[in-house]
Protein backbone atom coordinates (compact mmCIF):
# COMPACT_ATOMS: atom_id res chain seq x y z
CA UNK A 1 0.00 0.00 0.00
CA UNK A 2 1.45 3.34 -1.06
CA UNK A 3 0.80 6.04 1.50
CA UNK A 4 1.10 9.78 1.00
CA UNK A 5 3.08 10.62 4.14
CA UNK A 6 2.51 14.36 3.56
CA UNK A 7 -1.15 13.83 4.55
CA UNK A 8 -2.65 12.20 7.66
CA UNK A 9 -2.12 8.46 7.35
CA UNK A 10 -5.05 7.07 9.33
CA UNK A 11 -7.71 8.22 6.80
CA UNK A 12 -5.71 6.51 4.05
CA UNK A 13 -5.58 3.31 6.09
CA UNK A 14 -9.32 3.57 6.78
CA UNK A 15 -9.99 4.00 3.05
CA UNK A 16 -7.94 0.89 2.26
CA UNK A 17 -9.77 -1.13 4.90
CA UNK A 18 -13.12 0.10 3.52
CA UNK A 19 -12.02 -1.00 0.05
CA UNK A 20 -11.15 -4.44 1.39
CA UNK A 21 -14.48 -4.71 3.20
CA UNK A 22 -16.36 -3.67 0.03
CA UNK A 23 -14.41 -6.25 -1.97
CA UNK A 24 -15.46 -8.99 0.47
CA UNK A 25 -11.92 -9.69 1.64
CA UNK A 26 -13.26 -9.75 5.19
CA UNK A 27 -16.65 -11.53 5.17
CA UNK A 28 -19.51 -10.51 7.46
CA UNK A 29 -19.37 -12.17 10.85
CA UNK A 30 -15.69 -13.00 10.54
CA UNK A 31 -13.05 -11.75 12.94
CA UNK A 32 -11.27 -8.68 11.60
CA UNK A 33 -7.46 -8.88 11.52
CA UNK A 34 -5.68 -7.68 14.65
CA UNK A 35 -4.41 -4.11 14.82
CA UNK A 36 -0.79 -5.23 15.17
CA UNK A 37 -1.12 -7.57 12.19
CA UNK A 38 -2.54 -4.81 9.97
CA UNK A 39 0.05 -2.30 11.23
CA UNK A 40 2.90 -4.63 10.29
CA UNK A 41 1.35 -5.37 6.89
CA UNK A 42 0.81 -1.69 6.08
CA UNK A 43 4.06 -0.48 7.71
CA UNK A 44 2.32 2.01 9.99
CA UNK A 45 2.06 2.43 13.76
CA UNK A 46 -0.56 0.35 15.57
CA UNK A 47 -2.14 3.58 16.84
CA UNK A 48 -2.73 4.61 13.21
CA UNK A 49 -4.60 1.38 12.49
CA UNK A 50 -6.48 1.68 15.79
CA UNK A 51 -7.76 5.11 14.75
CA UNK A 52 -8.83 3.76 11.33
CA UNK A 53 -10.60 0.79 12.95
CA UNK A 54 -12.35 3.16 15.35
CA UNK A 55 -13.64 5.15 12.37
CA UNK A 56 -14.98 1.96 10.76
CA UNK A 57 -16.62 1.02 14.05
CA UNK A 58 -18.28 4.46 14.23
CA UNK A 59 -19.54 3.94 10.66
CA UNK A 60 -21.14 0.66 11.76
CA UNK A 61 -18.93 -1.52 9.58
CA UNK A 62 -17.22 -3.28 12.50
CA UNK A 63 -18.14 -4.18 16.05
CA UNK A 64 -15.94 -5.20 18.95
CA UNK A 65 -16.43 -7.96 21.49
CA UNK A 66 -14.41 -7.26 24.62
CA UNK A 67 -11.56 -9.73 24.92
CA UNK A 68 -12.21 -11.24 21.48
CA UNK A 69 -11.45 -8.51 18.98
CA UNK A 70 -13.26 -6.76 16.15
CA UNK A 71 -15.68 -8.43 13.77
CA UNK A 72 -17.15 -7.48 10.42
CA UNK A 73 -20.74 -6.38 10.75
CA UNK A 74 -23.16 -7.89 8.25
CA UNK A 75 -26.27 -6.44 6.70
CA UNK A 76 -29.11 -6.83 9.16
Amino acid sequence: MDLDRSKPVWPQVAAELRRRLDAGQYPAGERFPAVNELAAEMDVAPSTVQKAVAALREEGRLYTVLGQGSFVKGDE
